[in-house]
Order: C-alpha cells, then sequence, then structure tokens
C-alpha cells in the first residue's frame, strides 16, 4: 500500500505505454516486502534534464532509461560507469543522496548525486549463460545499433575468443568494431565485420558457437520476417539468440529448433538487465523466479 514513505522507482522513455517493466519490478519489490512502487513516466525529448532534475528533487531512488533517451541522458548525469561510457548509452540510473541529509536532498536536489548504468548486455550475457559458457567461444551478432553495442562490448569483455559482427551498412559494422578494439585493446580477441547478407551470414555461422540476433526483424508485427533462409543456416551445437521478445517464438527461434540448436529466448534479455538494475538501486538479490514469472505473466506467454 502506498504512503508517505514508499519510496519510488521508475522507467522514463517516449513513447513509454508498451512498458513491461512495472509489472516485473513491482512484483520483486512485493516479494521483498519493500514499501517500494515502480511507475512509468512519459517524458520528452527537451524535457528530459528537467526530468532528471525534477526527479532529484522528488526524492526518487532510481529510473531506467529506454527510448529514445539511453544516449541523450547521459550529458544531465554526474557519472556513468566504464561499460556505459564505451557503449555511449545509459539504461539505469542510480540517485545517490547523503544520507545525513535526506530530507533537504529531497526538497530541493542539492547533494544528490546520479551514476548511470548500462544493464543491457549483461542482461543478454547472463541468458546465454544459463545455456552454455561463453569463455573461448566465437560469437555472431547481427546488427550495429544500439542493442547490438550493449551486447558486442559485454560479450566482447566475458571471456570469448572471436566476435563477428555483421550489419547491412558496413560503415556502421565497422565504427562498432574499431571502438570495441580501442576500447578494449587488452582484451585481445579476433574481431572481424562482414556484410550481412546470407551468404556471409551462412558462411560465419558454420563455424560459430553463439549467435545473437539484435536487429528487430521478426518483431510483431512482422512475425514471419527472419534473418535467416532457412534452419539449414543453423547447425545443432549453435546456440541462437534473438533478443526480439514479442513474440516469444520468433521465425529465427523456430527454425533454430528445427535445426535442433540450443535457443535463449529475448525476453530472457529484457528480464535480466531489470533485475541488474533492481540490484543496483537496492544492493540486494532480486527474487528473479518471481520477477520472471512476472514478465512472463504479462507478455502473455
Amino acid at each position: 500500500m502506498v504512503d508517505g514513505k514508499t519510496k519510488i522507482l521508475g522507467v522514463i522513455g517516449d513513447p513509454i505505454e508498451h512498458t513491461f517493466s512495472p509489472a516485473m519490478h513491482n512484483a520483486g519489490l512485493n516479494e521483498l516486502g519493500l514499501n517500494y512502487i515502480y511507475l512509468p513516466f512519459h517524458v520528452k525529448e527537451e524535457r528530459l534534464g528537467e526530468c532528471i532534475q525534477g526527479a532529484k528533487a522528488m526524492g526518487i531512488k532510481g529510473l531506467n532509461v529506454t527510448i529514445p533517451h539511453k544516449s541523450n541522458v547521459i550529458k544531465h548525469l554526474d557519472d556513468i560507469d566504464s561499460v556505459a561510457s564505451m557503449i555511449g548509452a545509459v539504461n539505469t540510473i542510480q540517485f545517490i543522496y547523503d544520507e545525513d541529509n535526506e530530507s533537504s536532498n529531497q526538497d530541493n536536489g542539492i547533494n544528490v548525486r546520479t551514476k548511470g548504468f548500462n544493464t543491457d548486455g549483461y542482461g543478454c550475457v547472463r541468458a546465454i549463460e544459463e545455456k552454455t559458457s561463453i569463455k573461448d567461444k566465437k560469437v555472431s551478432i547481427t546488427g550495429a545499433g544500439g542493442a547490438a553495442r550493449a551486447v558486442a562490448f559485454q560479450i566482447a569483455n566475458s571471456g570469448i575468443d572471436e566476435l563477428s559482427i555483421l550489419n547491412r551498412n558496413l560503415s556502421k559494422a565497422q565504427s562498432l568494431a574499431n571502438d570495441l578494439k580501442i576500447n578494449l585493446e587488452s582484451i585481445g580477441i579476433d574481431i572481424s565485420i562482414n556484410a550481412y547478407d546470407l551468404e556471409e551470414l551462412k558462411r560465419e555461422l558454420s563455424d560459430s558457437d553463439i549467435f545473437i540476433d539484435t536487429t528487430p526483424i521478426g518483431m510483431y508485427p512482422n512475425v514471419d520476417d527472419k534473418p535467416v533462409a532457412s534452419a539449414d543456416m543453423l547447425h545443432e551445437d549453435l546456440l541462437v539468440n534473438d533478443i526480439v521478445y514479442t513474440p516469444m517464438k520468433t521465425s529465427l527461434i523456430r527454425e533454430a529448433e528445427l535445426a535442433n540448436a540450443e535457443v535463449v529466448y529475448g525476453y530472457k534479455m529484457l528480464l535480466y538487465q531489470g533485475i541488474r538494475s533492481f540490484e543496483i538501486w537496492l544492493g540486494r538479490e532480486a527474487p528473479a523466479d518471481v520477477m520472471e514469472n512476472a514478465l512472463l505473466d504479462v507478455l502473455g506467454i
């Protein structure tokens, strides 16, 4: 029950009506018996700075950030962690209050620091590692946008041996590869780029251990679109992760199952990025099973 002591978490975006995060987070908060509530906030781009200042003034404890604010919000924050800095995007904001003077902070936002994190790549890696170790594997990624950047930086820093990036716009793939090499020069993994066409994809997947599709291909309502021609392009020793979660069984996932490949559903990345945010804000382990069940319920799965 909401009362005068209830603390606030939330998510900001434009639009925001589609968000599934409140169901997941509120289920976790309820399970732990915490007097918190997680709310969605519709924030236009031109009001983003005011939003962050207002959140400080109101004593909000944490925010998730979704489209289109993940990059623009950085200039409004006091600090960002190294992963978010490399990716150039933030999806989680922690508000750090002076505990000795918290009431005045809530009144006027004084002595409140904000720190940004990016938990998207963490969510993807944790979902994959439920099924297999990433260490010393060859990973192929399709796409070079924001989701691909988050996944690529996290996975490249997780002990893999080789990373292949395929994208229709080859210059974007080259830019991502260059950023990875500059920021992770001590990692020493083999990074290659290729144009995203069926022949190149088939060749790269033939000796890949893990395939991650970060493109929106197959997302509702275009559910029959798929990034591969058929199951013949896949193999049974491959793990296939499609980060699209509506529908849960995308065309790519269905082809992977026909090929007897291991699959990771897209909702798992959404779940684990949220769990990591939850743990950053509250400093305690999240009730993962409860949050997963709530997410599946709101997704209608």
